[in-house]
């Protein structure tokens, strides 16, 4: 057996075992026999990966979306899947396109859930994907503290110009994040020649996660995007109800 998979693979089991709750690598380390800096180093390996995420800087670790991808379950944030399932698979009857919702974690983009359209041409979007690279994730940016946003340009850098085009800089993705910001919306247009609006979903004066629309660059028009923008706004806004009225 190969020592360092196997020690993987026991802390995936020993994180999973607490569900939400998150686990501190001093724990992890004594469950599996290993140093702390011989466990933060599989732990960090992981996390990169998104197996786990971690909650906190000193917190802990709990399993992340890779691990639930790997099974398709529907654990990972729950709740607010259920809240949001029924009002994307309206926004995507009406609009015929692939709708998704998303947040940040570990730096990256995530989708909770993705309805897919019928079109014989469809986006198909990655589970796990750059946070500058789409709508979502900068639309996400677009209300992160100025810390936070400091914390994951040390992390991952500022993107290229290829990716973002006007935000190459620290000045630039500034400006671009606070007209994000102040529009509610972002669009994207990905290499891959998609089209992606986001906007804001809401939980009271929280912004919890980003509510997109994906279309093919060959059918996109400005009368469609119109149409498109009226839709996932009056979608966010009926997950927002159904949020609020589930906490009450």
């Amino acid at each position: 057996m190969i020592q360092v998979i196997v020690r993987a693979l026991d802390i995936l089991e020993f994180v999973a075992q607490h569900g939400k709750e998150p686990v501190q690598l001093i724990r992890i380390a004594e469950n599996v026999s290993l140093s702390q800096p011989t466990t933060a180093n599989i732990v960090k390996t992981l996390v990169e990966k998104n197996y786990l995420e971690q909650v906190g800087r000193k917190t802990g670790y709990r399993l992340g979306a890779g691990a639930y991808q790997l099974t398709g379950n529907l654990a990972y944030n729950q709740n607010f899947i259920v809240a949001a399932k029924e009002p994307m698979e309206e926004l995507t009857a009406k609009l015929n396109e692939t709708s998704l919702i998303a947040v940040i974690r570990n730096n990256k983009r995530v989708i909770l859930h993705l309805v897919e359209c019928n079109q014989d041409l469809h986006v198909r979007a990655k589970m796990i994907a750059d946070v500058y690279s789409t709508a979502t994730g900068r639309l996400m940016l677009a209300y992160y503290t100025p810390k936070e946003l400091d914390n994951l340009i040390k992390s991952v850098g500022l993107p290229s110009k290829q990716v973002w085009p006007g935000a190459e800089s620290r000045e630039g993705i500034e400006k671009v994040l606070l007209a994000i910001k102040a529009e509610g919306f972002s669009e994207a247009v990905s290499i891959n020649h998609t089209v992606g609006f986001a906007v804001p979903v809401y939980k009271y004066e929280d912004v919890i996660a980003s509510l997109s629309v994906y279309v093919p660059q060959s059918r996109y028009t400005p009368d469609h995007k119109e149409k498109i923008v009226t839709q996932i706004r009056k979608a966010a806004k009926k997950i927002k109800d159904r949020l609020e009225k589930e906490s009450k």
